[in-house]
């Protein structure tokens, strides 16, 4: 039985199967219809398999807590949508907004009056009809109003105050609005302690996954990563390892290890399940050809060897290790030979009948 697989390739004492035959040559359909791979050395790797999740990057996470107590007006945004830096997400009419627009208002009137009675004193002085003391305090008078003014409009600025008693709640990142816990009509106290937003940036997404105890050993940072998830089971996300949290939790006797992952196609969701395959490489090295290459029939592992149409042999090789698409090789190759990866199974049926 012939198969396109390989298990254990280590049967001895058997013949290696025939050469070539005299006379062999591909014909020009099968020349074009077949692929070629070097033989080439490259450091073992083994892969190793872990579960987790894909997690937002909590360096781009921002939880949005109202600044004043109020009715809320307006809610512009839902779960999931994606916002812009700056972008109004709700309204709230609140009575806090008319006091701090009153703070200002009362201190750009003092320091006026600050500044016209160091005018007057100095006028006076001038007259001889007070003293320099006089003028200081005046001076001392106008700083006051003027700190007490710079600070107001400070406190303006931080609640972003515009005419009226409306205050706009603000993103303040650009990303997906990954949590919501504001409706219209609701009132919210002055005094709240949760967040009414969360705001996600999702260019960048971790994928945080578990490491038992008994495989703790086998990671460390730096290790490639190829992340796959159920909504894309086809496509691999490569990154690398770039954090190990030393703490296991009690609950799940794991621990647990971050890879940062380009996400500008938005198709890494936070809290989706995720498989992590990492690799790590030994200081040995090994021939490789591509797993696909490899023939098994028979208990034994064959591959095509390809140096022209008319030079076409079946090679028995005695394979090392499979690690996913790549099968090293201990025997039987030569590196920099060529080996057939597509349609090789026509070739070997043809040289063994």
């Amino acid at each position: 039985m012939i198969v396109l697989s390989v298990l254990s390739c280590t049967k001895k004492g058997e013949e290696a199967k025939p050469q070539a035959k005299k006379g062999f040559e591909l014909s020009n359909i099968m020349l074009n219809s077949i692929d070629l791979a070097k033989v080439e050395k490259k450091y073992i790797e083994d892969d190793y398999n872990f579960y987790g999740k894909i997690s937002a990057d909590k360096n781009s996470y921002i939880d949005v807590y109202p600044l004043v107590g109020g009715n809320v007006l307006s809610v512009n945004v839902e779960l999931g949508d994606y916002v812009k830096k700056g972008q109004v997400l709700a309204t709230i009419r609140s009575t806090e907004m008319a006091e701090i627009q009153k703070d200002v208002s009362d201190a750009r009137t003092d320091m006026v009056v600050a500044q016209n009675n160091l005018r007057v004193a100095k006028e006076m002085y001038e007259g001889k009809l007070n003293t320099e003391r006089d003028v200081l305090e005046a001076k001392s008078q106008l700083q006051k109003a003027q700190d007490q003014l710079q600070r107001a409009n400070a406190v303006s600025t931080v609640y972003n105050v515009k005419k009226g008693n409306i205050y706009s709640v603000v993103a303040p990142i650009s990303g997906y609005i990954v949590q919501k816990n504001i409706n219209k009509d609701m009132q919210l106290r002055s005094d709240r302690s949760d967040n009414i937003f969360d705001v996600a940036n999702t260019t960048n997404v971790w994928a945080i996954m578990n490491v038992n105890e008994s495989d703790i050993d086998k990671i460390s940072l730096g290790m490639k990563a190829q992340v796959s998830t159920l909504s894309y089971p086809d496509k691999v996300f490569d990154g690398k390892i770039d954090k190990i949290f030393k703490i296991i939790d009690p609950e799940t006797n794991a621990m647990q290890a971050r890879v940062v992952l380009d996400n500008q196609s938005g198709l890494l969701i936070p809290e989706s399940k995720a498989t992590i395959k990492v690799t790590s490489s030994e200081n040995t090295t090994a021939l490789t050809v591509p797993s696909k290459a490899v023939i098994f029939d028979d208990n034994r592992c064959f591959v095509i060897i390809y140096k022209s149409r008319t030079d076409v042999k079946v090679r028995e090789i005695k394979v090392l290790k499979q690690v996913g698409d790549v099968t090293y090789v201990s025997e039987g190759l030569s590196e920099g030979e060529q080996v057939v990866t597509n349609n090789q199974l026509l070739i070997y049926r043809s040289l063994n009948s």
